[in-house]
């Protein structure tokens, strides 16, 4: 992940350098160089990833690509917060290394005989939905009550999350209700369910640390949809959101209401195209084609050609 921005770019090139300070590690050796093993491991992936995603903001900033607001998906909120000016890099770095080995280290407390604690994505109804069948279903079997809705992916697309015979059940009843397809995901963790409010309790230690600056362009939040309005709400908001239901369909149509003109996905990967692309087919008017992945350097060339931001 981001070689080509590391090659590129001196900021990125000191951009690693302090991402390594912070994890104590090589972050250029990790990423250019670890194995799918290693980049899985919960100390090595948010960091990864944020660099990743905080590489090709720089990038874009350089060849004049500059947003008018920000949002993550996650983890990718703390890039969001780091480009509105509400966090430092450094800040954001040590953040999510403590937020991973935290989420992680409470997610294990959650495994029982039954299986690890995870999360499952029920595909073809909206949340609405899928709140429904949740809650018709803990009349017959209450262990679905530890099975919650993780991430608002699209109208078609829920996550939940929960202890691993919770999951067994809710999978049995949503299925039965229509759900088209229930899939289990590779993560480690209940994520952003109320399971994690230890996290969220050993976490807020870290962040009463951390300076919080008033954001400079609006960033939006997972846990309310809508823009932060100040430092001190997104300090709140960073532990809220690891109980609380990532709100991104929410989210992509507060900020395309707002007037974006244009969305890019910084950092690897296009997961977040295919969200974005996801509305569309629940809605004819949503506009698809102003997504552009922005995660490489051809990408973001190319992006700025378009915009005539080069030749």
């Amino acid at each position: 992940m981001a070689q080509d921005l590391y090659e590129y770019s001196t900021a990125v090139r000191e951009l690693f350098e302090i991402a390594s300070e912070t994890a104590g590690k090589s972050m250029k050796k990790l990423l250019f160089e670890g194995t799918e093993d290693e980049l899985k491991q919960t100390d090595n992936t948010q960091i990864a990833i944020t660099l990743a995603n905080l590489a090709a903001r720089i990038v874009l900033n350089e060849f004049g690509i500059h947003p008018s607001r920000s949002a993550g998906f996650s983890l990718g909120e703390y890039a969001g917060l780091v480009d509105a000016g509400v966090l430092a890099a450094e800040d954001a770095f040590t953040l999510v290394l403590h937020r991973g080995a935290i989420m992680e280290r409470v997610s294990r407390t959650l495994d029982d005989e039954s299986g690890p604690a995870g999360m499952r994505a029920a595909m073809g109804k909206d949340l609405p939905e899928i709140l429904d069948l949740l809650a018709e279903g803990q009349n017959s079997d209450p262990q679905i009550a530890d099975a919650y809705p993780s991430l608002y992916n699209s109208p078609f697309q829920t996550v939940i999350g929960g202890r691993s015979a919770a999951l067994a059940a809710a999978t049995e009843t949503l299925k039965a209700g229509g759900v088209r397809r229930v899939i289990t995901l590779k993560v480690s963790g209940p994520f952003h369910t109320p399971l994690m409010t230890p996290a969220r309790d050993e976490f807020s230690a870290v962040v009463a640390d951390i300076p919080f600056g008033e954001p400079r362009h609006p960033v939006y939040s997972n846990v309310t949809g809508a823009a932060v309005s100040s430092g001190a709400e997104a300090r709140k908001l960073c532990l809220d959101q690891l109980v609380n239901t990532v709100l991104w369909a929410t989210e992509e149509r507060q900020i395309l209401a707002d007037g974006a003109q244009l969305v890019l996905e910084v950092g690897p990967g296009s997961v977040l195209e295919g969200l974005w692309g996801a509305v569309g087919k629940a809605d004819e008017t949503w506009p698809v084609d102003r997504f552009r992945t922005a995660g490489t350097l051809p990408e973001i060339e190319a992006i700025a050609k378009e915009l005539n931001h080069a030749d």
